[in-house]
């Protein structure tokens, strides 16, 4: 409806709109969230979680109303078909941009469960914000690179303990589950110094998902697996408040998990460890070769 202002002007509009959105929502949350540590029974957090996820679904509704007032975006999107919100999703994409996780609540806000993002540990300090994905039950992780691991391995078994506890905390009510498994943004530089195999992705991490399979894996539904690719170029956050992204392709995949790699040992048997990152890396390759299709169905190489 205002797409006709000048792109600095809906970029101020929306900026202001999001901050609003920002400050009321959350501040609920995070209020709510000082009953439910200090009540730590689960009749009573149960009560306060089925609250906290309507919240979220009013949070996101919001964001969605505001991109809608404020820009004029060509979606192509596929697979929204036959989702279920009483269900439990595994959710994994690529990642480009913090736009993504606006693209994917728009499109998959009430039609599953409220998505719930592996978030780095740092971001639990964030005033308001932190506590709120901390009542909303977000998983919050360190991020480790291989060779600090290597140094100090205790640690990859304080990561897998807090994912264990999140899960076990999803197995409660209807969740989706999401993971962005190449655990940062893709940019070409960052592509570069992995000597990643893929064109358009870094390389997927996978022991998140397992120790999420091991946990809960007869509670899928299925494995949501989501592309985006932005045709013109990848935005910014400012970009996208300023209504610039004139055009995304969303792919949306539902496909059954494999029997075989559900409740293995990831972190233990390394045969099992062997076949997940087979399977994972084959995702990969599929969705690195859409990615492709897909730029050059845009007319973009």
């Amino acid at each position: 409806m205002l797409n006709f202002l000048p792109s600095l002007a809906r970029g101020i509009i929306a900026s202001l709109l999001l901050g609003l959105n920002v400050l009321f929502w959350p501040f609920i949350v995070f209020a709510l969230s000082i009953p439910k540590f200090l009540l730590p029974f689960k009749p009573i957090r149960s009560i306060f979680d089925g609250f906290f996820l309507k919240l979220a679904e009013y949070w996101i509704s919001c964001n969605s109303g505001w991109m809608n007032l404020t820009q004029k975006t060509k979606w192509d999107v596929q697979g929204l078909e036959d989702l279920n919100y009483k269900g439990w999703y595994l959710i994994i994409s690529n990642h480009q941009s913090w736009v993504d996780i606006f693209v994917m609540q728009h499109l998959l806000n009430r039609r599953i469960p409220s998505m719930k993002f592996f978030l780095k540990h740092e971001l639990i300090w964030v005033p308001v914000m932190g506590p709120a994905w901390w009542a909303l039950d977000f998983p919050f992780l360190r991020r480790h690179s291989a060779e600090y691991l290597k140094k100090h391995p205790q640690q990859k078994r304080k990561d897998f303990e807090t994912t264990r506890r999140s899960c076990e905390k999803f197995a409660t009510m209807p969740t989706s589950v999401m993971n962005f498994l190449e655990g940062t943004r893709f940019t070409q530089s960052k592509r570069d110094r992995q000597k990643s195999p893929y064109q358009y992705l870094l390389r997927p991490k996978a022991g998140g998902i397992a120790l999420a399979l091991s946990m809960l894996g007869d509670k899928f539904n299925s494995l949501l697996n989501i592309t985006i690719v932005y045709p013109d170029f990848t935005p910014t956050f400012w970009e996208f408040l300023c209504g610039k992204l004139k055009r995304v392709t969303v792919r949306i995949q539902n496909i059954e998990i494999p029997q075989y790699i559900l409740h293995g040992d990831y972190e233990s048997d390394e045969k099992f460890r062997a076949d997940f990152q087979q399977w994972v890396q084959q995702l990969w390759q599929e969705k690195d070769l859409q990615i492709q299709l897909l730029r050059k169905e845009a007319g973009k190489s």
